[in-house]
């Protein structure tokens, strides 16, 4: 069937590895130090890998492909996760426990210079999130995995057309949300600023894992 998919430059791929970690469908791997797609039936078209190549080596194409088998993408995961001790973390039931309601913040304004880049589900998972990422803070809220958007190219605009100060940016620990911090460091470097800049990952059950 003729349907979009994934083309890797193998002339711009460095070797990083960072499309096949942000690639949950396990489409994209290794091969002899360079990206490759393994499966065109593995690969669902939504350009999780995009974002986080930061050689600009993956496009999307439009070709005769075999179709998105979902199927045998959660059959490839199940065969895996059967083989770790405890299985996937992220299929764990988890206990949630409410937190007090955060006092309301008078919003930031444009004059604050203080940016903050967060994925969308980050406000989700951690019960404090206004209080310590968004008070006197400019935010940007965004989704790698979901935007098909180029990042870096809007955040550079924003950082060549404003005077911000500083740039921290809140990721989940997932994969995926490697694409929001690459397209920052990719926003700060062709803006040519020197922008302190820090980023905060946030645990699927909604604790700071570390902050850099």
């Amino acid at each position: 069937m003729l349907r979009k998919i994934i083309t890797i430059d193998q002339e711009k791929c460095n070797g990083c590895g960072l499309c096949a970690q942000a690639c949950h469908e396990q489409a994209i791997g290794m091969v002899d130090g360079k990206a490759a797609l393994l499966r065109d039936d593995y690969c669902d078209g939504l350009g999780d890998c995009l974002p986080v190549c930061p050689t600009n080596a993956i496009t999307f194409e439009v070709r005769e492909a075999a179709a998105y088998d979902e199927a045998a993408v959660l059959a490839n995961k199940a065969s895996q996760e059967a083989e770790l001790p405890c299985g996937c973390p992220g299929t764990q039931a988890r206990l949630l426990h409410q937190q007090e309601p955060a006092p309301a913040q008078q919003a930031a304004t444009p004059q604050n210079s203080e940016l903050l880049v967060a994925a969308d589900c980050t406000a989700f998972a951690y019960g404090d999130f206004h209080r310590k990422f968004i008070k006197n803070h400019i935010t940007l809220i965004g989704c790698p995995k979901l935007d098909n958007e180029d990042y870096s190219r809007k955040l550079t605009e924003i950082l060549l057309a404003n005077d911000i100060k500083s740039v921290t940016v809140v990721r989940m620990e997932v994969p995926c949300c490697g694409g929001m911090e690459q397209a920052v460091r990719t926003a700060l470097q062709q803006s040519g600023k020197i922008i302190p800049w820090q980023v905060v990952t946030i645990s699927t059950d909604g604790q700071i894992l570390e902050e850099i």
